[in-house]
Order: C-alpha cells, then sequence, then structure tokens
C-alpha cells in the first residue's frame, strides 16, 4: 500500500513541477531557395533499415519476450537488411555492438497512451515521462529533454491510441522525424500538419515486430537510407538529411520468410530525384502504376500513371512537395519532401520557449498544495493517536 503510495505521489509530482512553454503561431516553409534531401544521392547504395522491433527485456514483462535478440538479427539478415536496430522500452539494447552497422536505439515513453519516441544514436535513457496524460507543454518537454540524449528523435506511431494528435505537429519542434510508417498505424496526416507548419520532419519507416516468430509481423515496412557506408556516423548523417524514404511492402498472410527475401531483393530502386529550373523530377528503376505529388495540407497537386520517370512544376504557393510511388502490387515508396527554405532547412531549434511566469506560479502552486496535503495528513494521523489515547 506504501508502495504504491509512494509510485502515484512521484507521478503526480512530475506532472505538478512541469513546465509550461508558448507556442509560436504555425509558420509554413518560405524562401527562394528548394532544400532537396536528395541532392547528392547515390542510387547504387540503397540500404535497408529497421529501427523499431523489441526484444526479450525487463523479465519479459514488455513486448518482445519472444524475441531474443540474436534471432532478431538473423531473421532481418535474411531479409537483406543492412541495419538493424532493436528498440527495447527504457533500454539501449547492445547485442551486437561490435558490428560494423550497430546503432544505438530504444523506445522512449511508459504511458497509457503510447506517447513513444524511438531515438537513434542514443546516448542515455530518460526516465523521465509523464504516463497518464500528457498536453502540448508535456509532450514538448520530453522531446526537450531526449534532444540532449540522442543524436535523432522520431515521434513514434503518434496515430496509436491517438497519442499525438494532427493539430499537436503544428507546434511541436526539437525533434527530427515521424515514425509514419509503423506496422500498427499509418501516421500521414500526422506527417503533413508537422510539414504544412514549417517543420521539416523526415520519415521513419519500421515493422515494430514484437513476435519475429510470426512471418505477418516481419518484412512489411522499411526505411531505405542513401550511405556508402553502414556504421552509425554514416547512417544518422544520412537519416538527417532525408537522403531516405519508407517503403511499403504489402504484406500476404501466411507469406514464409523466403518469399518475403525474394521480394524485397527484386524490389524497385529510386534513381534519381532532382530540381532543374524549378521542376521536380522523380526516376525509378521499373515502371509505376502511379506517381503523386503532394503538397501543403496533404493536397495533392499532380498525379502521373504507368511512368519511371514524373515532373512536376514547383509553383510560387507550394511550400513543399513529397512525392508517393506506387508499383504494381501495391508496393508504395514515400519520399522525405523537398521544401522552400532561407539558411538551414534541417534546423531543428526548438520554437517552443519556457512561459516563465507561468511556470514559476503554476510550481508555487503545486508545493502549496503538497504542503497542504501534508500538513492534512499529518493532522488527521495526529487526531487519530489522540483518539487512541483518549480510549
Amino acid at each position: 500500500m506504501y508502495l504504491l503510495a509512494i509510485v502515484i505521489g512521484l507521478v503526480a509530482l512530475q506532472y505538478l513541477f512541469s513546465p509550461v512553454y508558448d507556442f509560436p503561431d504555425p509558420q509554413p516553409f518560405s524562401g527562394k531557395k528548394w532544400y532537396n534531401p536528395y541532392e547528392s544521392m547515390d542510387s547504387t547504395v540503397w540500404v535497408k533499415g529497421n529501427f523499431q522491433v523489441q526484444s526479450r527485456v525487463w523479465g519479459g514483462v514488455t513486448d518482445g519476450r519472444k524475441n531474443p535478440s540474436k534471432l532478431i538479427f538473423e531473421v532481418y539478415g535474411k531479409l537483406g537488411y543492412e541495419v538493424i536496430g532493436i528498440s527495447d522500452y527504457q533500454k539501449i539494447n547492445k547485442f551486437g555492438k561490435d558490428r560494423e552497422s550497430y546503432v544505438p536505439v530504444y523506445e522512449h515513453g511508459y504511458g497509457i497512451k503510447k506517447n513513444h519516441q524511438v531515438l537513434i544514436g542514443a546516448k542515455k535513457v530518460l526516465w523521465r515521462d509523464y504516463p497518464v496524460y500528457q498536453t502540448l507543454s508535456h509532450k514538448q518537454h520530453i522531446l526537450t529533454l531526449l534532444d540532449k540524449r540522442s543524436e535523432l528523435v522520431f515521434i513514434a506511431h503518434p496515430l496509436l491510441r491517438h497519442g499525438y494528435a494532427p493539430d499537436d505537429f503544428k507546434y511541436l519542434s526539437g525533434y527530427d522525424g515521424i515514425e509514419v510508417l509503423n506496422g500498427y498505424r499509418i501516421s500521414l496526416e500526422h506527417w503533413d500538419a508537422a510539414l504544412s507548419s514549417g517543420h521539416y520532419a523526415t520519415i521513419l519507416a519500421d515493422d515494430d515486430a514484437h513476435d519475429i516468430s510470426n512471418p505477418d509481423e516481419v518484412g512489411h515496412y522499411c526505411t531505405f537510407i542513401n550511405t556508402p557506408e553502414i556504421d552509425a556516423s554514416h547512417v544518422i548523417k544520412a537519416l538527417k538529411k532525408g537522403n531516405s524514404f519508407g517503403a511499403d511492402i504489402p504484406r500476404q498472410l501466411g507469406e514464409s520468410y523466403e518469399a518475403k527475401a525474394v521480394k524485397i531483393k527484386n524490389l524497385p530502386v529510386l534513381k534519381n530525384v532532382s530540381i532543374y529550373n524549378d521542376t521536380l523530377v522523380v526516376e525509378v528503376s521499373k515502371e509505376a502504376s502511379g506517381i503523386r505529388f503532394i503538397g501543403q495540407d496533404g493536397e495533392p497537386r499532380h498525379a502521373i500513371t504507368n511512368t519511371d520517370i514524373a515532373s512536376y512544376k514547383l509553383n510560387a504557393d507550394d511550400t513543399y512537395i513529397r512525392v508517393e510511388i506506387t508499383f504494381p502490387g501495391d508496393i508504395k515508396f514515400y519520399l522525405n519532401p523537398v521544401a522552400r527554405c532561407e539558411g538551414d532547412c534541417l534546423d531543428n531549434t526548438m520554437l517552443a520557449s519556457k512561459n516563465k511566469t507561468r511556470t514559476i506560479f503554476k510550481r508555487a502552486l503545486s508545493i502549496i498544495i503538497v504542503l497542504m496535503v501534508i500538513f492534512l495528513f499529518l493532522s488527521r494521523k495526529k487526531r487519530r493517536q489522540r483518539t487512541k489515547t483518549d480510549r
């Protein structure tokens, strides 16, 4: 009973003393220049990565209890994945740290609403969280703390349990990207909300498999990374730049690992993404059944069918353009956007700022509440003692 009271008290204190943030109004991308994350792309060095899969940790209490780390590497290795990140809950998995392709990863968060984040290039686990509910200020505070403990911060599966609303992404800052494609949810609306508000968020695509003995959970989503080297520094640099894309590889229920490996091996290749005289050109190695150009507020701007090359004239009112490519068999590539900018387009500087006055007032009020609770508890305890003495 006392242990439960202590836990509840500690959680309550986190909420009572959390900071309050001010958020500037959303500002769409603007500027005369266009940022193209694929400007220096080499189509011969695409590597496949997955950064969301849990192994058995914490005595098997969490999801992933059926996944030994060794087996995770074996399964994904057979499917042709070169970069495999094990995202255990609140723990940096060190298995495979001697491999060239090892990237330290973990999944942060233990709240009811699944307000989680995938940390790539993780340096230290953050134990702070707001597990019962999260306001916009709570979410921003966690992102602020995580940014200091990891090279890259991706907001995980925002649609899952509606942990993040699309409107949240109009204001949140200080993160690098969004796990748009996840084995449990696809969060395109959230991505477009961020991009439409001037936040350059790159895409992450992961299986988030909790049972790799089930082939239906594996090899569905992956992130293609354009890098000549597969060590952590090169992988992180490419992901940061946006020289990557998310792939949706449809799964057929009961499909064998061998069939998946063949399918993945024969996927089309993204050959070129260039801007020539304000015209965006996209080229792939195989004929696509459809190529869509999507802009501000997620609105389709242009579409073309049955081609391996497509172009779109960037208009004066275009703030960003991202491309979705669909191939026969419903295989889909989701490219990172080109975006208008001035200066450093990848600057993920914190735009929100702490409201010192409201934070001080809230904390002062919290101290008063805590002191009152302690006073009432002690007074009640003292009355009980007197009652026992009188008897």
